[in-house]
C-alpha cells in the first residue's frame, strides 16, 4: 500500500513506511521553522510590551506546557502508526466522515494563513526591490514559489527548513544586536512594562492560542519520526527555540524600544537584511500551511467520494488559489474568522487524545494493521458522541471568558467525550460496526 505513494502524493492516504522515515534533526528543523516567524515576534513584543520581563517569561512557560504536553501526545500518536492528524483522525473517535470533516476545517484555516503570510512574503519582497515588481505580481510570483516547493512533499519542505531556518535566525541575530547594542541586557530585563499592563491570564492565552492549531497537527510532521524519544526532543526543542527563545529575544526588544511593532523596528534598522526577515519568515511557515492543507484536504475527498486524489496535484490547486485570493486582497478581512477557528481546532486535539490513549477504541485494529504497514479494514462511519463533545467544547472556549479559551475548549471536549463515550459508547460501537459493514 505505502508503495504506490510516490515523492508529491508524500503518503497522503497511507502509512508513512519505517523505511522512508527521517533522522530527528531534519524533522525538528521543518518544526523549528512553524514557530521561528514574524508572527511570534509580534507575540512576543506584545507581551513585552504589556508586562515586565519576569512576568512575561511565566506567561510564556505557561503557555508553552501546554503546547508542549498536547503536541507530545499527539505527535506520539502520529509517529507510533505513521498517519498525518486528518487521516490518524479516522480511528481516534472521529471515523470517516468526521475526520473529511477535519480536514475541511483544518483546510480553511491554513488556506487563509498561506493567503496572508503570502501577502507579507509579497510586500516584503516588493519592498526589498523597491517596488520593480508591484504587488500583484509579487503576490503571484511568492504564492506559485511555496506552492512548487510544497508539491514535491516533506522531503523539499526539509530541504527549505535546511536554508531558511539558519538564514532566518541569521538575520534575526543582527537586527537584535542592532537594537540592543545600545542598551543593557540587565536594566532592561529589571524596567517596568513600557506599555498599558496585561494580565497573565490574557499573556498565556496569546501564547497557547498562537501556536494551538500547530500543535494539533504536530502528527503531520511526527509521522516521519523514527520513535517516541524523537518526538519527544521533536516538540521540547523547537518549544524552547520557538516559543521561549523567540519570545524572550522579542520582550527585550519591545523594552528597549518602548513599543510592541517590532517587525517596523527591524525594518527600519536593518534595511535590506529587514526585508530579507520577512522573506525568509514568510516561506517557512507558509510551507507547511499549504502542507498541512493539501493533506487534509486529500483525507476529505477520499472519506466522503471514496477518490484518491494526488496529493502534489492538489497542492498545485490550492496553491493556485490562496495565491489568486492574496492577490485581491480579499484574505485580510478574514482574519478574524481564522482567529476564530483557533478555538474551534483545540477539542480536535483532546479528543484524539482520550480516544487513541485512554480508551484505545481501535488500537487492537491499529496494531494489526500497522504490522503490515496497512490501513485498518474497518473505520467507523460518524460518531455523534464525538461531534457533541466538539460542540460543547468549542462554545465553553468561545463563550467562557475565564482562563485560556483554547485550553478550555480542548479540556472541556476531552471530559465531555470520556464521559459520553462511558454513557453511550456500547450503542455507538454497534452502529459503528454496522456502518463499517455498509462502507465496505
Amino acid at each position: 500500500m505505502a508503495g504506490h505513494s510516490n515523492l508529491a502524493d508524500d503518503f497522503s492516504l497511507t502509512r508513512v513506511p519505517v523505511s522512508a522515515r527521517l533522522p530527528m534533526w531534519e524533522v525538528l528543523l521543518v518544526r523549528v521553522g512553524s514557530l521561528t516567524t514574524l508572527s511570534q515576534f509580534i507575540l512576543g513584543a506584545a507581551l513585552g510590551y504589556g508586562m515586565t520581563f519576569w512576568q512575561a517569561f511565566w506567561a510564556t512557560m505557561l503557555g508553552s506546557v501546554i503546547l508542549e504536553v498536547i503536541s507530545l501526545l499527539i505527535g506520539i500518536a502520529g509517529a507510533r502508526e505513521g498517519l498525518s492528524t486528518s487521516l490518524l483522525a479516522r480511528w481516534t473517535g472521529f471515523g470517516r466522515y468526521g475526520s473529511s470533516i477535519i480536514g475541511a476545517v483544518i483546510a480553511i484555516a491554513l488556506i487563509g494563513w498561506f493567503g496572508v503570510q503570502n501577502s507579507v512574503f509579497a510586500k516584503g519582497l516588493d519592498a526589498s526591490l523597491n517596488g520593480a515588481l508591484g504587488f500583484p505580481l509579487a503576490a503571484t510570483l511568492t504564492g506559485l514559489f511555496v506552492t512548487a516547493i510544497v508539491i514535491f512533499g516533506f522531503k523539499w519542505l526539509s530541504w527549505t527548513a535546511k536554508i531558511a531556518v539558519p538564514g532566518f535566525l541569521l538575520v534575526i541575530a543582527y537586527g537584535i544586536y542592532d537594537v540592543l547594542s545600545q542598551h543593557s541586557i540587565g536594566e532592561l530585563v529589571a524596567s517596568p512594562a513600557p506599555g498599558p499592563a496585561l494580565s497573565m491570564g490574557m499573556a498565556a492565552t496569546m501564547v497557547a492560542g498562537g501556536f494551538m492549531v500547530g500543535a494539533v497537527i504536530t502528527p503531520d510532521m511526527s509521522r516521519y519520526c523514527r520513535n517516541n524519544k524523537d518526538v519527544l526532543w521533536m516538540t521540547l526543542i523547537s518549544i524552547i527555540i520557538g516559543e521561549l527563545g523567540i519570545n524572550m529575544i522579542a520582550i527585550l526588544m519591545a523594552h528597549a524600544t518602548s513599543s510592541s511593532d517590532v517587525v517596523d523596528i527591524m525594518l527600519q534598522t536593518a534595511g535590506l537584511v529587514g526585508a530579507a526577515t520577512v522573506i525568509f519568515a514568510t516561506v517557512k511557515i507558509n510551507d507547511i500551511n499549504l502542507y498541512s492543507s493539501s493533506l487534509g484536504i486529500t483525507n476529505l475527498i477520499d472519506s466522503v467520494f471514496n477518490v484518491k486524489m494526488n496529493r502534489g496535484l492538489l497542492t498545485l490547486i490550492i496553491g493556485i488559489i490562496g495565491t489568486i485570493l492574496s492577490v485581491l486582497g480579499i484574505l485580510d478581512k478574514f482574519v478574524n474568522f481564522l482567529v476564530f477557528l483557533g478555538v474551534w481546532i483545540p477539542p480536535i486535539g483532546g479528543i484524539m487524545v482520550v480516544d487513541y490513549f485512554i480508551l484505545k477504541r481501535s488500537r487492537k485494529l491499529l496494531d494489526e494493521s500497522r504490522a503490515k504497514e496497512e490501513l485498518p479494514a474497518d473505520c467507523e462511519g460518524l460518531n455523534p458522541v464525538t461531534l457533541v463533545a466538539w460542540i460543547v467544547g468549542f462554545a465553553a472556549g468561545y463563550f467562557v471568558e475565564v482562563g485560556i479559551p483554547s485550553l478550555t475548549s480542548l479540556v472541556v471536549s476531552a471530559v465531555a467525550y470520556y464521559i459520553g463515550m462511558k454513557l453511550f459508547g456500547s450503542a455507538v460501537g454497534r452502529k459503528s460496526s454496522n456502518d463499517a459493514r455498509k462502507a465496505g
